[in-house]
């Protein structure tokens, strides 16, 4: 392994381990905790959400960059492709959907009665692909 397959790994498993623990623990704790209300919760969401996109952009490129100065193998290079496209479509195409659907909670709380939205679940689908694609890319750059 050289050292930018290294960068490239640990970047990779940094990023895996941040989407498990916010959307797959984090998330859906928040809710039952006491005191906090669907608006308190979705402000929380909006801003944890919002700084995750963030850092997983910036290992995204951290990853990129690595790859392109490293010697990656196709397989790596495919699975961190669909684990950035993944959080592209989050980002451009369910996250507006998403705020929408908050403002609307925000405005009128019986909003939130009616359940969790489409766009929310194809947001953890997504979510379920990163971690596959994320989990495969971390496992071929550590040459198993």
């Amino acid at each position: 392994m050289n050292h930018w397959s290294a960068v490239a790994g640990a970047a990779v498993f940094v990023w895996l381990g941040m989407v498990l623990a916010i959307s797959f623990l984090e998330a859906p704790l928040k809710f039952r905790a006491p005191g906090v209300t669907i608006p308190l919760g979705l402000g929380i969401g909006r801003l944890v959400f919002r700084a995750l996109n963030i850092s997983e952009a910036v290992l995204a490129v951290v990853i990129a960059v690595a790859l392109v100065l490293g010697s990656p193998g196709p397989g790596v290079v495919a699975a961190v492709l669909v684990a950035a496209a993944a959080l592209v479509i989050q980002v451009v195409g369910v996250r507006p959907a998403l705020t929408r659907r908050s403002d609307a909670v925000l405005s009128d709380a019986t909003q939130a009665e009616s359940g969790r939205s489409r766009a929310h679940y194809v947001y953890v689908a997504l979510e379920v692909v990163k971690v596959v694609a994320l989990l495969f890319s971390g496992v071929l750059l550590l040459g198993f």
